[in-house]
């Protein structure tokens, strides 16, 4: 599907990618993973043209359509459905030319074209991807220029979904989505026939839609297979490993080093001296293993207060007298509580969220709490009420008038602002960072309950993780709306839901909520597929059957050639599992020393052919997968 050859880009002199080699075969699905700023985004620019390349090359095979998210929104008066119809521009002009030709041999060719890409179940497919993504059925006939830029989104990546690419690139595509969208999305992607290549900071995500991960560090790529959970055990493992031989190469080269000090003056042993001079000269310098320092927060623990922090009875709240969200409100909160709210977005989560933190006020019902309660705040939009151009340390110390330097910054270094970070200004700061500074502020008080609305977007994993595990050490409440699954399930004890204009606890944990999405999601399939059935009657049947007798011919007509492509993807699967055994085995510094000198220059001839041989079946590859793909068109 895609091989990407000695792949380098640069921006301003300074190298992003460095030589990238990287193959990834029809129908795999890849996540690509990196700290925030390594180059996962320009990578898929680069793949998907819309970058030039510095140097190498990168091919997709013949014929492969490829899907990239715009990142523009759609906008306009045409409606939701409408929009996702028409990225398919084929079906398009392909309807538009049947209402016109008179040839009816074209006729046929058109009506041929339109049944190959099952034109007559676009409309149902369409309004079941903007189902998934949040848009019920009136939502669906509404215009683009009704909803907010984040709703557009998710229309962009209904339209790209929808058009089913062979080659799916994904960057980020949870950012812009709920908890329940993001399950959809989730499952949506598992069952995906075509090659996805996914960047994704959620860890089910990644455990669950993708079977490789491609790691971008220092700019090179390396292929893991396996899930994410399985990517960061070989890697710690492999760092362990490398952590041990460099130990080991130091104690050696002290070895040969203190032999040769003792000896070297010596005539009877100044030629044993100088064949370990040798040796030393030819191990080279030990290169230490340098981990990435990861991120750390670091909220402080409150005061205790006697409970409860907030009590709420039959309350209602809303933004307009007399048009209440929602109803019925009863919730009591205590020092202990670890919440996550649950709710497709517009249901009310936010609005319950404010409520809790009094920026809204009741309608109707009581409310009582603490009088010494101290609530932390934070949405994603606070963001953008950091001053621009002011530092960390500026907006720290506004609020710390009275403390002195030290103090200002070591409240700032429990969140990862140390040194020259802390005065950079925030117009220069990432994402994730401006997020880690809105922690810092909001917590600096101590307060006893966080209030946490979509805490994760821009997070990189590494973030993520430290981010739980300070929520699990915070000895205040906690009340979370969030898409990531992982964090809820890391973090909460109490699910409750809002929906239908009420808040109720939810009996289960997050996978039986995911599994409540799926199986209503399943009734609703049924019931639309129950009344398209009904209506199209047995000649749309008859269709179906027999464009299911078609693609099996042609599965049988490709099947030789599918299984000389499995034959070559074992192949280079075994060399590449040889080649990986000679090069742990030459990492042993014992392999230089002058006895084993037959033994590694074997090892290197082997390598060589091997890598050799891997060329010759990767582009033997290449052609029997175009040929399968013309095959199967």
């Amino acid at each position: 599907m895609l091989q990407i050859t000695d792949l380098t880009y640069r921006i301003g002199g300074r190298v992003i990618l460095d030589q990238v080699s990287l193959t990834i075969p029809d129908g795999h699905k890849v996540g690509l993973i990196g700290r925030n700023g390594a180059g996962k985004s320009t990578l898929l620019k680069l793949i998907s043209g819309e970058l030039a390349t510095d140097g190498g090359d990168i091919r997709l095979s013949k014929r492969a359509r490829m899907g990239v998210v715009s990142q523009e929104a759609p906008a306009g008066s045409r409606s939701l459905i409408e929009t996702v119809l028409a990225a398919d521009t084929e079906r398009a002009s392909l309807l538009e030319e049947a209402e016109t030709t008179t040839d009816p041999h074209r006729i046929a060719e058109v009506h041929t074209r339109l049944a190959d890409i099952d034109a007559h179940t676009a409309e149902a497919r369409a309004a079941s991807i903007l189902s998934g993504l949040g848009f019920d059925a009136d939502a669906q006939q509404r215009p683009c220029d009704d909803f907010s830029g984040g709703w557009r989104m998710r229309v962009a990546l209904a339209a790209t979904l929808f058009l089913r690419p062979d080659l799916l690139l994904l960057d980020e595509p949870t950012n812009h989505l709920d908890l329940e969208a993001t399950i959809w999305l989730e499952n949506y992607l598992i069952n995906y026939p075509g090659t996805i290549i996914l960047i994704s900071h959620d860890r089910d995500l990644l455990n669950r839609a993708v079977k490789s991960i491609a790691h971008l560090h220092d700019g090179t790529v390396t292929l893991y297979g396996g899930n994410y959970d399985k990517f960061a055990k070989t890697r710690r493992e492999q760092m362990e490993l490398a952590s041990k031989q460099y130990e080991k190469q130091i104690a050696q080269q002290k070895h040969l080093q203190s032999f040769i000090d003792r000896f070297r003056a010596k005539a009877s042993k100044a030629k044993q001296a100088q064949s370990r001079v040798k040796m030393l000269e030819k191990m080279g310098p030990a290169i230490p293993v340098v981990e990435d320092r990861g991120i750390t927060f670091d909220f402080p623990s409150p005061k205790e207060l006697p409970p409860p922090l907030i009590n709420i009875h039959n309350g209602e709240v809303g933004y307009e007298p007399g048009k209440p969200v929602l109803r019925n409100i009863s919730l009591r909160i205590d020092m202990d509580d670890r919440i996550a709210l649950l709710g497709a977005n517009g249901n009310g989560k936010s609005t319950l969220a404010k409520l809790l933190s009094d920026r809204l006020e009741l309608m109707a019902g009581e409310k009582t709490a603490s009088s010494k309660l101290r609530i932390g705040y934070f949405a994603q939009h606070q963001t953008d009420e950091l001053i621009g151009e002011q530092t960390p340390y500026q907006h720290m110390a506004a609020l710390m008038s009275d403390a002195i330097e030290s103090k200002v910054r070591a409240q700032l270094g429990r969140f990862a602002f140390e040194g020259d970070k802390g005065d950079t200004k925030v117009k220069d700061l990432s994402g994730g960072e401006k997020a880690r500074l809105l922690f810092a502020l909001m917590t600096l008080d101590a307060p006893h309950m966080l209030i946490l609305d979509e805490p994760t977007n821009h997070l990189d994993i590494d973030s993520r993780d430290a981010l739980n595990h300070a929520l699990n050490a915070y000895e205040g409440a906690v009340i979370i709306i969030s898409h990531d699954p992982y964090l809820i399930e890391a973090c909460a004890d109490r699910l409750v839901l809002v929906a239908d204009g009420t808040v109720t606890a939810f009996d289960g944990d997050v996978s039986e909520y995911r599994q409540y999405l799926l199986d209503r999601a399943r009734a609703e399939r049924r019931a639309n597929k129950a009344g398209e059935d009904d209506a199209n009657g047995k000649d749309a049947k008859r269709d179906r059957k027999a464009e299911r007798q078609q693609a099996a011919e042609k599965r049988k007509a490709a099947a030789p050639v599918k299984r000389a492509i499995e034959k070559l993807e074992s192949q280079m699967e075994k060399l590449s599992a040889r080649k990986a055994a000679i090069e742990t085995e030459m990492a042993d510094p014992k392999l230089y020393e002058a006895a084993n000198g037959q033994k590694l220059g074997d090892l290197q001839m082997e390598l060589g052919k091997i890598e050799s041989q891997l060329g010759d079946i990767e582009m033997q590859w290449l052609e029997k997968q175009e040929e399968y793909e013309t095959l199967v068109a």
